[in-house]
């Protein structure tokens, strides 16, 4: 197997686990008739973002890196509100935890070679790596803003802003990847986005319904 068949097979296999997410909550949802948080999307969340980590370590992609940067804990996060990370082995946790720290930490004791290979490495324009980067800063925003939301309510919720900020990042990375000819990217995103505008139709049904109902109680 070649060197970068081995990275794209490790992107793929990682827009396999996002994509799995996002099918069992569509069903989930479209079954519960409203949004719902299933515990298998955020264990297959932190699978999906440790290979996709590594994807764009091996594939220089400084825009990967930030947004998984972003979204990681928030994922661990989730699944210790649903009770999974409790119960997770000692030694997978310590490795889950350790990942990007360990990361950062290589980056940190070599910044010029990380902005040599990353920032300057002539395959991406600085026009480009911005674009890139600012779409997986509104993508991965969605987390953060579901991660507010949830703290708020103190329960593990995906509001429907979340569905709405995922379809306008989706869009920007989509753009991207095909700028960056991209095909991990390209697949992964645009399966997605459906499933977003699925979610948010659901939502929206599912609070009319929800408020009809509190009229007539009153």
């Amino acid at each position: 197997m070649s060197h970068s068949a081995l990275i794209y097979g490790i992107g793929f296999l990682a827009q396999i686990f996002f994509s799995a997410r996002t099918i069992l909550q569509w069903i989930k949802s479209e079954k519960a008739r409203k949004i719902v948080s299933p515990a298998s999307y955020w264990l297959l969340s932190v699978a999906g973002s440790w290979l996709f980590f590594i994807y764009g370590w091996l594939r220089d992609d400084f825009a990967i890196l930030f947004g998984q940067f972003i979204s990681y804990y928030i994922y661990l996060w989730n699944l210790g509100w649903k009770g999974i990370w409790q119960k997770i082995w000692l030694p997978v946790k310590m490795v889950l935890l350790a990942t990007p720290v360990a990361a950062s930490a290589m980056v940190l004791s070599d910044g010029q070679a990380f902005v040599s290979r990353f920032i300057m490495n002539g395959d991406v324009s600085i026009g480009l790596l911005l674009f890139g980067s600012a779409g997986q800063v509104i993508f991965t925003f969605r987390f953060v803003y579901q991660w507010l939301y949830s703290m708020h309510r103190k329960e593990s919720l995906l509001p429907l802003g979340f569905w709405i900020i995922s379809l306008a990042g989706s869009a920007a990375i989509v753009a991207y990847g095909v700028f960056r000819l991209d095909p991990v990217l390209i697949l992964g995103q645009s399966f997605g986005l459906a499933a977003y505008a699925r979610n948010l139709v659901i939502g929206i049904r599912s609070n009319r319904i929800k408020k009809g109902g509190d009229s007539d109680e009153n």
